[in-house]
């Protein structure tokens, strides 16, 4: 396992289309999901959940996908279509963080929105704690109504983001990150 503050530094975010199996083990996804809910929650809320997407599961969302991309554009080609049922097929794990933010006499939705931020980001950071990489990504299909309720998510319910998760087909570069004089200011 590698230390809290390299594992900080060294995470990054590959291409979808560079995670290739193995992807983490039944064990192993506990472990990521278990670390994800330990995320800053006022109030005990839990504001949000996951679904897990793997094996068939990603193909059955990925008809789900093109069946309504399919509906707003009838005369996509079958190679744009493909590309709509394979959203979900390039890496071997897909979680699905769902936000469940409501109204409360206390807590914010505001709050209860990045809680479920933080969730997934501590699903990217428990994958490659492990020795994984992992990709967050929304696409138009995150903001659809009807995908939305295809996959399951309830009336209030909103897609945080999908995190792709596999084991790296290729080693990754890393891109530029801002200089700190650039983005921190002091009060």
């Amino acid at each position: 396992m590698t230390d809290a503050l390299t594992l900080l530094r060294t995470r990054k975010s590959p291409k979808v289309f560079d995670l290739a199996a193995p992807g983490p083990s039944p064990t192993e996804l506990d472990q990521i999901l278990a670390i994800a809910s330990r995320v800053p929650d006022h109030g005990k809320l839990a504001p949000w959940r996951f679904i897990v997407f793997e094996g068939d599961g990603r193909a059955r969302a990925g008809e789900i996908i093109a069946g309504v991309f399919v509906n707003d554009n009838p005369e996509a080609d079958a190679d744009r279509v493909a590309i709509e049922r394979n959203r979900l097929m390039h890496a071997p794990l897909v979680v699905a963080v769902v936000s469940r933010a409501d109204a409360h006499a206390k807590v914010p939705e505001w709050e209860q929105t990045l809680s479920g931020g933080a969730a997934a980001t501590l699903v990217v950071l428990a994958a490659h704690a492990l020795g994984y990489a992992a990709t967050w990504l929304t696409q138009w299909y995150s903001y659809d109504p009807r995908v939305r309720a295809g996959l399951g998510l309830g009336e209030g319910e909103r897609i945080i983001g999908f995190v792709h998760v596999g084991t790296l087909a290729r080693p990754q570069e890393d891109r530029p990150r801002p200089p700190l004089a650039d983005i921190v200011t002091r009060f």
